[in-house]
Formats: C-alpha cells, structure tokens, sequence
C-alpha cells in the first residue's frame, strides 16, 4: 500500500500541466499546421503575392500534365531508395568498425561525421568540380589507372546515381552515429554469453547486433527515406536536374514551376509531394514498428 501510494504520488508529481505545453502547441500550430493548411487552400487557386482566385484542382490536373513529371516521381523513388538503402548497409557496417577495438576510434568517428556538418550546397559545388568530364580529379585519377571515367554529371544514365553517391557521402554519417547509439545500447551480457558458446564475430553480427539494432534501423530508413523523397538542394548545386531532365526530381519539377511564375502550380506541386511522402513513409514506419514490438 505504502509503495503504491508512494507510485503515485511520484507519478502525479512528474506529470505536467497542461498549460505546460502550450508554448510548444502555439510554435508548432504556427511554423507547421498553419503553413500547412495555407499550402492546401493556395493550391487550389491561382495567386500572387497580392491577390488570389480560386479555380479547384485546376492546378493539380496541369501539374499531373507536366510531361517530364513521371519520370521526376520515378527519378524521386530511386534517389529516395538508393540513398536509404546505402545509408543502412554503410552506416551498419561503419558502426560495427567504430564500436570496435580499433586504433584511433575517436578520431575516425569523427571524421565519418564530419560531411553531415558542411553546408550541402558547399559539398554540391565541391563534387561538381571532382566529378568533371574532363578535368575533375576523379577521372583524371581514373585515367591514370587506365581506366576511362564516365560523364558523371553530364551523361543522362549516370547523373541521378552520382548525385545520389554524393548525398550517401554527405549523409552516411548520422546513420553511423545512430548505429553506433544502437550498438552501444545492447546489453554485453548477449555477447558474453555468445562468447562462451563459441559464437564467431559473423554469427554475433547475424544474431545479436543486427536484431537488436532493429529500433536504429527504423529510425536511419525512416529519415533518410523521407530525405531522399524530398531532396532538392544537392540535386539543384550539381546538376539543377539535368542533363535534360534526366536527374529531375519532385522537389526540382517543383521549383522550377516557382521560377516560371506559376505560383499557385508549385503550391500544388508541394502538396502532392506531402502526400506522396505520408503515403510511402507511413506505411514503412508502422511496419518497422510493427516488427520492432515482435522482437
């Protein structure tokens, strides 16, 4: 009883009340819900700066028109896929090395975290010069090994996979960090265990380190997907979705809409990459959660 009443009384003391929480709830209904609920309505009109008309999904239906919009949802997916995918595999096995008895650890923590620092478009400029056809460091190294570098942003097979390169370059660094948490968190009793069992270092990796970073893994899918799907600003430094249209993503449609003066189109443009996101990233969110609270 005396215990209970003790719980309790700990548990009321801790909680907040509820005007605790109304600066947060004023922030958040003015930076998010408010722009995001403007962003509904402008798309369905036609509007400058000092004046708007409603027209319905008129905007919506010219969008879906936009003949290169196809190929810039599909270019979004495979950007979105690609860089996630690297992201977990590279992350996971750069937070195994780190978790690791090796040399130097710290320094080397912080040199694969050091690209999540510079400034995007920095890292866009600086691989736009390496990633030249003719003149950029990395196909004049390639040359000396004999080996004939490819047009990395100039040749319309190649582009989206550079800039994508690029992007798991700059961002495999946060993965790491997340891993390394992830890691870090798991009980040594299980490889102790393991240990004594004659467990090798690939079978603790299948067994014990790979299950149990489940929760990191859900968290480096989920906003490196949401990442990929919205990325723009290296896209626009490095190649501002060219050569053509052949690296043009959502985001990039969208913008250059905004350019062009169609406000009220971009607007639209916005919204339907809102949706896109929620409807691919929800789904995969309540999955690896799902099979997170199996494990």
């Amino acid at each position: 009883m005396v215990a209970s009443a003790v719980s309790t009384l700990t548990t009321r003391r801790s909680s907040y009340p509820g005007w605790f929480y109304l600066p947060a709830a004023v922030i958040y209904g003015v930076l998010f819900l408010l722009p995001t609920f403007a962003s509904f309505y402008f798309s369905l009109t036609r509007w400058s700066l000092f004046s708007s008309s409603f027209i319905g999904f008129e905007n919506f239906i010219q969008f879906f028109r936009e003949p290169f919009l196809i190929q810039g949802l599909v270019n979004t997916i495979i950007y979105a896929v690609i860089t996630s995918g690297l992201k977990v595999v590279i992350g996971m096995l750069l937070a195994v090395m780190l978790t690791s008895q090796i040399m130097a650890r710290g320094l080397l923590r912080s040199l694969v975290f050091f690209p999540v620092l510079v400034s995007t478009i920095g890292v866009g400029i600086t691989f736009t010069v390496l990633m030249h056809p003719t003149q950029g460091a990395i196909n004049e190294g390639l040359a000396l090994l004999g080996i004939k570098g490819p047009g990395w942003l100039t040749d319309p097979k190649v582009a989206l996979f550079s800039v994508a390169l690029v992007d798991v370059w700059k961002g495999v660094g946060l993965a790491t960090v997340i891993y390394i948490a992830g890691i870090v968190a798991i009980p040594k009793d299980y490889y102790e265990a393991a240990r004594i069992d004659g467990g090798t270092k690939l079978q603790n990796f299948f067994y014990i380190t790979l299950p149990l970073s489940r929760p990191a893994t859900a968290t480096v899918i989920t906003l490196s997907f949401i990442g990929g799907l919205r990325t723009f600003d290296l896209i626009w430094a490095m190649t501002k979705g060219g050569p053509g249209f052949a690296s043009d993503t959502i985001a990039s449609v969208i913008y250059k809409q905004y350019q062009s003066g169609f406000f009220g189109l971009s607007t639209a443009g916005n919204v339907v990459l809102f949706i896109l996101i929620a409807i691919l990233v929800v789904p995969i969110t309540i999955f690896l959660n799902r099979r997170e609270g199996h494990q």
